[in-house]
């Protein structure tokens, strides 16, 4: 049985001084968040805001801030374009919720499930809209940076809805699924950090690179623990994304397996699993195929090349914090 998920942001390793000032850099967000969100109209307000009520870890603003601390630390820019990139990740939750029919997100009502379809998408329009106005007020660098993020998420998202083409490999397309529809958007929270914090162009582009891996690794773990988790321990149903035809790593390895020994499972995988026999039956053989093992270790992998990367940053808490957030992530499974 696999242990609880951990807290991601959990980041034992930080100092008390470097902790006390991302919980107040946080709060400073979240009133921008508030305050930029606010309309004249309360229905709308209380849409804008219905997801970041809900609760969430804000993992990519509290990134953004460390950062920062690589360089001169947490300014008004800075916290400015913390909210705008977890506006931004809010509004793609509201087309996710739609686009999957959820019913739940973060314990309560999907937007989708609380309004409407129609409403929840214009909800999350209006959330990158705001986000890009938040944006705006740090300049044409970051206007384009925010404009190619956002191409780049939705290119990562329509491909993720559509079937890999024939003729490609569908591991590498999946990749580069996860490196568009997750890992751009962190990538621009650790980039944004560099860049209002004063580090150097140097850092600044080392510091994307890791935030890049540190999304796809992020992905990569949620996709194993769908796998490996037991019921109520992560707060996640096991298996939803089989459920839902979702063909993750562990899945892509299983099916590009030739040994004869797996033809039942590749037999359910290929199929629907509405049936919970048929989905728990996958799940078991799953777990203890080689492709799960080869998926972890793919995951390890990214982890440790990203960390490797902070070697040439000089010693800092920010640097050990960094370091702790990325092994937080890849060790959520095991």
């Amino acid at each position: 049985m696999t242990s609880a998920t951990p807290p991601v942001l959990a980041l034992p390793e930080a100092s008390d001084a470097l902790s006390s000032r991302l919980a107040e850099g946080l709060e400073r967000v979240e009133a921008l968040i508030v305050e930029r969100t606010r309309n004249e109209d309360d229905f709308i307000t209380e849409a804008n805001l219905h997801l970041a009520r809900a609760g969430g870890k804000r993992f990519r603003p509290v990134l953004t801030m460390l950062v920062a601390e690589l360089g001169e630390g947490i300014d008004d820019r800075v916290v400015a374009a913390a909210a705008g990139v977890e506006l931004t990740h809010l509004a793609s939750l509201y087309h996710d919720d739609v686009m999957d029919e959820a019913d739940l997100r973060r314990g309560a009502p999907s937007a989708n499930a609380r309004y409407d379809n129609s409403t929840a998408i214009l909800v999350g329009d209006l959330l990158f809209g705001t986000a890009s106005d938040i944006i705006a007020d740090l300049g044409a660098d970051a206007v384009k940076i925010q404009a190619q993020t956002f191409i780049r998420l939705c290119s990562g998202q329509i491909r993720d809805d559509r079937p890999c083409p024939e003729g490609a490999d569908p591991r590498e397309y999946y990749r580069g699924v996860l490196a568009d529809k997750t890992g751009v958007l962190v990538a621009t929270a650790a980039r944004y950090g560099a860049m209002y914090g004063g580090c150097s162009p140097e850092v600044v582009e080392l510091v994307t690179d890791y935030g890049e891996q540190l999304g796809i690794a992020f992905q990569l773990a949620d996709d194993l623990i769908d796998i490996a988790s037991e019921s109520g321990e992560t707060g996640k149903t096991p298996g939803t994304d089989l459920r839902e035809g979702k063909r993750t790593l562990p899945v892509l390895n299983a099916l590009a397996s030739t040994d004869p020994a797996d033809a039942e499972l590749q037999e359910l995988l290929r199929s629907e699993l509405k049936e919970p026999e048929r989905l728990e039956r996958a799940l078991e053989l799953l777990r203890v195929h080689p492709g799960m093992a080869a998926a972890r270790e793919e995951t390890l992998e990214v982890g440790r090349r990203a960390t490797a990367s902070l070697d040439a940053l000089p010693d800092s808490d920010a640097k050990t914090a960094l370091i702790a957030l990325m092994d937080g992530v890849i060790h959520r499974v095991g």
